[in-house]
């Protein structure tokens, strides 16, 4: 038997959103709708944060919802979550209530509280879940929100529609192809080829991108940060592929995203627009979890999943940060210097801290997984880490190029006061702390993420199915593989 979370966790993570989106939809005055939309979420954190604790508590490698009442309409376990799932759904919980704590007034109109808080329902639903059809079902529910944003603001959704319905397509056709009986070692070819090319689609591989910053210039920034930084791509390529795709398949996909790492990476640095920039930054940066996520090796695969969250918080703050800076001054132009560090300083250094975090800056949340994630890259391919390597420096050249672009170099004058308000502050400081603590304390985080690599790997080698008294490998054992 499987076994059970203390609580209804995983229900109550998904339900209370959904129904704090019915609550919120009612409320006429913009900023009411916010200051509930903030406790809701902080609710919705407090479950997935309980969740985690609860899961971590029980030293097994997978357990379902204490209730799961959908076991009644299924007769399955729908809601089950494993060491590779538990952390990311505090992480998707967090990545909502800093976007919302952030929203400034001066945009709460323009920003659709009770849709946000239906797509976050939706994205942890999707990562309590590994029914295939029910993921891919989420995942294609998933698209609705931001569509429904563009025809809201009047925009073209042409390009937005052309590409996930393509997704949606390839994804369905994929499952409904996939025989009985497929494995790493009886790999279905067309139907994974299918499933493979619809992850890609999603993730924003080279020549599959133009979606994203089409989807950029077109909705909110809060919008558009919210759809892409939980990186949902990389959940279907674990859900989805890793089971089924042999090894020579996952390198071969991780040859495109590290093609796609490179020459997003060389984009950033010659955009003109911050919004521009800030997405060729975060598909080199989503790229390279790509990469070692098809390493399927240990070391790459537990680098990969350290750097999915490490990217995902770091990126997020970077978003964040160039968000509210664009509700002061509109938005920016990276060729010429605005000067607006002695405005805005706590901004300023949470758009450093959290940009050399994303690139694995020593001491901060993405250095460890970094290094993992090179190491394992070489270790199928040399050159794989060399050009991993040149990807990490030309973000860097660019994260910095930004900073100095946008907050030093002249002086800014202004007739308000462009200070931080306490949200904002809130926000830094959180942020900040995940980032330095996670750097200067990574023990925890890189055991959790070596024990489900392994676990991964052992399953898609035919191993044992991790039963109720199955633990986790002991920390001195990952200890010790990590050393080597």
């Amino acid at each position: 038997m499987m076994p059970e979370l203390h609580y209804p966790w995983l229900e109550c993570s998904v339900l209370i959103p959904l129904l704090g989106a019915l609550w919120v939809g009612w409320i006429r005055d913009a900023d009411r709708a916010r200051r509930h939309c903030i406790v809701i979420c902080c609710v919705t954190l407090s479950c997935a944060t309980g969740e985690w604790i609860d899961f971590m508590r029980l030293g097994t490698f997978e357990a379902h919802d204490h209730w799961d009442l959908l076991h009644l309409v299924f007769h399955r376990d729908v809601f089950v979550i494993d060491e590779l799932t538990a952390p990311l759904l505090p992480l998707g919980a967090l990545l909502y209530l800093m976007t919302v704590l952030s929203t400034l007034r001066t945009k709460i109109n323009r920003f659709s509280f009770g849709w946000t808080l239906v797509a976050e329902s939706i994205l942890l639903a999707t990562l309590s879940c590994r029914s295939p059809w029910v993921v891919i079902a989420l995942l294609s529910l998933a698209t609705v929100p931001p569509w429904l944003e563009l025809r809201a603001r009047q925009r073209s959704t042409r390009v937005y529609v052309l590409h996930m319905g393509l997704f949606i397509v390839l994804l369905c056709s994929g499952q409904a192809l996939l025989p009985d009986g497929a494995s790493p070692e009886n790999p279905p070819i067309l139907a994974g080829g299918l499933i493979a090319a619809a992850v890609l689609l999603r993730s924003g591989v080279i020549p599959l991108h133009c979606w994203i910053t089409d989807l950029f210039e077109k909705v909110t920034f809060g919008t558009a940060l919210l759809f892409v930084m939980p990186m949902t791509g990389a959940y279907a390529v674990m859900r989805l592929l890793m089971p089924i795709a042999p090894n020579w398949g996952l390198q071969s996909i991780a040859l495109f995203s590290l093609m796609t790492a490179v020459y997003a990476a060389g984009m950033a640095l010659v955009q003109h627009e911050s919004r521009r920039f800030f997405c060729y930054l975060f598909l080199s940066q989503a790229s390279l979890v790509l990469v070692g996520l098809e390493t399927a090796t240990a070391i790459g695969l537990t680098g990969a999943l350290c750097v999915w969250v490490s990217v995902s918080i770091s990126m997020l703050g970077f978003g964040l940060t160039l968000r509210s800076v664009e509700a002061r001054v509109g938005r920016l132009s990276l060729d010429s210097y605005h000067g607006l560090y002695s405005h805005i300083p706590a901004l300023a250094a949470l758009f450093l801290l959290t940009g050399l975090s994303s690139i694995g800056f020593p001491g901060t949340l993405g250095f460890i997984g970094a290094e993992l994630l090179v190491e394992g890259a070489v270790g199928v391919y040399p050159v794989v880490g060399v050009l991993v390597v040149v990807a990490g420096a030309l973000n860097g050249i660019a994260v910095m190029q930004a900073y100095f672009r946008l907050f030093t170099g002249t002086e800014h004058h202004a007739s308000v006061s462009l200070a931080a308000r306490w949200p904002e502050k809130v926000a830094v400081l959180l942020l900040s702390v995940l980032i330095l603590g996670g750097g200067l304390w990574p023990q925890p985080g890189v055991q959790s993420r070596y024990h489900a690599a392994i676990e991964i790997i052992t399953r898609r080698q035919g191993g044992f199915q991790p039963s109720s008294d199955h633990a986790a490998p002991p920390a001195r054992d990952a200890t010790v593989e990590l050393r080597r």
